[in-house]
């Protein structure tokens, strides 16, 4: 017992001495704060989608020429892929949460009687609002091929109305689509870079072989180092989502405590690869250069700005060893829909993987890698 407590406190002292280290200067606690404030409030009113690729889904409970013929048309515009043919309004809801569809275009089942009386035939167009953009571009380009179809009918026929419905995002906003990703990836910059030049500081000052001579075992170090750029990670991440929640007005519907322990497994992630580096680098440097080498993938492959589905299947594979991709997924489905443990439990399995991957490494660098 008397060990175990020994352990405990020259892991806290390893602990503070990191923290006194990071915020003792009063400007480089604004370089931690500071950014992500700013960058937060930039991406919140200037980032934008585009439209790329749209998968969709058909419920179509008429079955008549005229719903085909429409169907045709979504098909052959070559940016509507269909990916499943609904049999059932119960299906919708599955499609749309596990993102096989951007959209579900529902046809009711009197849709070719209404048209052959000359009354207006409804088609219902329900759309996944956690893409907002995108989603509002696709239900801008059925509203064209519709008018398109109506004009085929020729006169006497009322036509298709459009009836319009978004889902987690009733205005389509693409304000709501991008803020809760930058929980994540706004915290992940500044926080893999504080764990990437935690050893290098070290080497350069010439402290760290004093270290590794001290009592403490590589993993005690590993756990003071770590410590400190996990807690300033969750900071950030908190900083971000009061000005999510608070000033731009993004209403959450899911739990504080999963969205928390998200951040939390992917943090833990983010500072084993950043602690890798550390270890790795023999100067602060190339420290920021191995950072600066990683942040732009890890960002470009997470899914915040391009769809992972959209990207070639090689990128796709290379997706799975981005803690960030599964962060994103975490933080969008528990802020938009409301998701709990259960529904994102698959996600925490690979940020597991990489933590207890990235962790132990970064240990064995600290024994074995010697300046």
């Amino acid at each position: 017992m008397e060990t175990f407590v020994s352990s405990l406190a020259q892991i806290g002292a390893l602990i503070r001495k990191e923290l006194l280290a990071l915020l003792k200067e009063p400007s480089s606690r604004a370089l931690m704060f500071c950014p992500a404030l700013i960058q937060s409030l930039l991406f919140g009113y200037g980032a934008t989608y585009d439209l790329v690729h749209a998968p969709y889904a058909v419920l179509d409970l008429s079955g008549g020429r005229a719903a085909t013929e429409l169907l045709a048309r979504v098909d052959g515009t070559g940016v509507f892929v269909r990916t499943a043919t609904l049999a059932s309004p119960t299906r919708i809801s599955d499609v749309i949460d596990d993102y096989d569809a951007l959209m579900v275009l529902s046809i009711p089942s009197d849709f070719q009687d209404r048209l052959d009386a000359g009354q207006r035939a409804p088609l219902q167009v329900i759309l996944d609002g956690r893409n907002s953009s995108t989603a509002g571009l696709a239900a801008g380009y059925v509203g064209t091929i519709v008018a398109e179809f109506n004009a085929s009918l020729g006169g006497g026929v009322s036509g298709v109305r459009v009836e319009r419905r978004a889902w987690f995002n009733p205005n389509l906003e693409s304000r709501w689509n991008i803020m809760p990703a930058l929980i994540g990836a706004l915290s992940m910059l500044q926080t893999l870079m504080i764990a990437a030049l935690s050893v290098a500081r070290e080497r350069e000052q010439g402290t760290f072989d004093q270290l590794l001579v001290t009592p403490l075992t590589p993993m005690q170090i590993l756990i003071g180092k770590a410590v400190p750029a996990i807690l300033i990670g969750l900071m950030q991440s908190t900083i971000i989502l009061v000005i999510i929640r608070f000033w731009f007005r993004i209403p959450m519907n899911g739990s504080l405590g999963v969205l928390y322990l998200g951040l939390l497994t992917f943090t833990v992630a983010s500072v084993g690869v950043g602690l890798s580096i550390s270890a790795l680098s023999l100067t602060m440097q190339e420290a920021m250069l191995y950072s600066f080498l990683l942040i732009m993938p890890l960002m470009l492959l997470s899914g915040l700005l391009t769809p992972v589905r959209n990207m070639p299947e090689v990128l796709r594979i290379a997706t799975w060893a981005n803690p960030l991709r599964f962060c994103t997924s975490i933080v969008r489905r528990v802020y938009l829909e409301g998701a709990g443990l259960s529904d994102v439990a698959i996600d925490f399995i690979p940020l597991l993987i990489m933590g207890a991957i990235t962790l132990p490494l970064a240990a064995w660098l600290f024994r074995n890698r010697l300046s």
